[in-house]
C-alpha cells in the first residue's frame, strides 16, 4: 500500500482519530497527509496542529548539546562533575536487583559522552515492572522515569539531581545502554554550562536559527487553539483523554525535560529532520552530524536493549538502524526516521499513546509504504 491507503485506513478503521504526517523528499516539497480530528471535541486537525512529541525532544536537546561542543564550551571526553558536582564519586550496585546499599565504587567518571550515549549507568531498565530495589527508588523520588510524561510535575532541575544523585548507578559508567534520564540530565547539564535554561538555549541554538516558531516546553494561550488532548487507549473501545489541551503544558514547567517535553508541529519538526539531512547548517557542521547519526553501541549493549531499540544502535541521542536509518519515536503518538541513502524522511504525528516499545502497525505500515522494505528500525 502506497503512504495515503495507510493512513486513510488507520483513521477509518479508528487506529487513531486523526493524524498529521509527511514524507519529505530531496528537492521536492514535503507529501503532507492531515486526517481526522482531535478525538475529543470534534476539531479538525491541521497542518500546523501542535502535539506532544514526547521522545523525539532527546534528539533536538542532543543537537543543541553539540552546538556547545562545536564551540569549545562543552567536551565530549570531560567528567560531568564540572557541571554536575553532585555526581562526584558515584556508588554503582552490585546487581541492577541488588539493594541500594549493596554498591562497589564507579571505575570512572561520568562523560558528557555518556551522557548521550545513554550510557551513564542510570535510566529506565528493560524490565516490564517496577519489581526491583532501585526502580522503585527511581518511581519513589518521581524523576519521572516510572511512566509516561505528563503524569505528574517534575521538580526544580537541582531538586531533581539531588535525589537522583541520592540513587546508586544501575551500571558502570560507559557499560550499559539504559533509557530515558540521560537526557534529562544532559538538559540539566546544558543549562548549567550555557549560564541559562534550558527553553532559552534550545531558543537560540536550535528553535531560532531553524525558524521553528510552535516548538517548546508549554503552549502559550494565543496558540492553545491549535493544540490538542493527549489520548489513551479506553478500557473498552475507544481513547479517553490522558491530558487536556489545559493540562500539563498549559504552563512553563518547572523541571523542562530533555528527555521528553516539548510540544511541535509538522513543519518545525520538518525543518528539524532537513537541517541534518543537509548537512547541519546553520547549527552544526556536517562532520558532526556525522558522528550524531553513527551508532556507538557495542554489539552486547544492542542486545541488552532490545526491548527499546529492537536491534538498532544508538548514536548522540537517537537510534541507528542496520540500514543506517535514524530518528526516533515519542511514546505519546510521534514518530521520525530520515534515511541518509535516499534523503527521504518520514514524520508521523498523532494524539494517541503508542501502546507498546514501538507504537501501534501504523507506524511500521507507515514507514514501510514512505521508505520501501518492512518499516522495522
Amino acid at each position: 500500500m502506497n503512504t495515503t491507503e495507510v493512513l486513510a485506513g488507520a483513521v477509518r478503521k479508528g487506529a487513531v482519530p486523526g493524524l498529521i504526517a509527511a514524507v519529505d523528499r530531496p528537492g521536492r516539497d514535503p507529501e503532507l497527509h492531515v486526517l481526522g480530528d482531535d478525538g475529543a471535541t470534534g476539531t479538525p486537525l491541521r497542518r500546523d496542529t501542535i502535539v506532544r512529541i514526547a521522545s523525539i525532544t532527546k534528539p533536538v536537546v542532543a543537537v543543541a548539546a553539540l552546538s556547545l561542543v562545536e564551540e569549545g564550551l562543552l567536551d565530549l571526553d570531560s567528567p560531568v562533575t564540572r557541571w554536575l558536582p553532585e555526581l562526584a564519586g558515584p556508588r554503582v550496585l552490585r546487581d541492577e536487583a541488588a539493594e541500594l546499599t549493596d554498591t562497589v565504587p564507579a571505575r570512572r567518571a561520568i562523560t558528557v559522552a555518556d551522557l548521550l550515549t545513554f550510557r551513564t549507568g542510570v535510566g529506565m531498565l528493560p524490565r516490564p515492572s517496577f519489581d526491583l530495589p532501585v526502580q522503585r527508588a527511581h518511581a519513589d523520588a518521581l524523576l519521572g522515569s516510572d511512566g509516561p510524561p505528563g503524569r505528574y510535575p517534575l521538580p526544580a532541575p537541582d531538586e531533581w539531581l539531588r535525589r537522583l544523585a541520592a540513587i546508586p548507578l544501575i551500571a558502570q559508567p560507559g557499560g550499559r545502554w539504559l533509557y530515558q534520564t540521560s537526557a534529562d540530565l544532559l538538559g540539566v547539564l546544558l543549562a548549567r554550562a550555557a549560564g541559562h535554561d534550558l527553553p532559552a538555549l534550545l531558543d537560540e541554538r536550535v528553535f531560532g536559527p531553524l525558524g521553528m516558531r510552535d516548538t517548546g516546553f508549554c503552549v502559550p494561550p494565543g496558540s492553545r487553539d491549535r493544540f490538542v488532548p493527549q489520548l489513551v487507549a479506553a478500557s473498552g473501545d475507544g481513547v479517553e483523554v490522558f491530558d487536556p489541551v489545559d493540562g500539563a503544558w498549559a504552563t512553563p514547567p518547572e523541571f523542562p525535560s530533555g528527555a521528553a517535553g516539548l510540544v511541535s508541529t509538522l513543519d518545525d519538526l520538518v525543518a528539524f529532520t532537513r537541517m541534518l539531512r543537509d548537512g547541519g547548517g546553520p547549527v552544526l557542521s556536517a562532520g558532526t552530524v556525522a558522528e550524531l547519526t553513527t551508532d556507538h553501541l557495542t554489539a552486547a549493549q544492542r542486545t541488552d536493549a532490545r526491548m527499546f531499540l529492537d536491534g538498532a544502535g544508538w548514536g548522540l541521542g537517537l537510534c541507528v538502524g542496520p540500514d543506517g536509518r535514524y530518528g526516533w519515536d515519542g511514546g505519546l503518538g510521534t514518530g521520525w526516521r530520515s534515511d541518509p541513502r535516499t534523503g527521504v524522511t518520514s514524520l508521523l504525528l498523532t494524539q494517541v499513546m503508542w501502546t507498546g516499545p514501538e507504537g501501534p502497525g501504523l507506524l511500521h505500515a507507515f514507514r514501510a509504504a514512505a521508505h520501501g522494505g518492512t518499516g522495522v528500525r
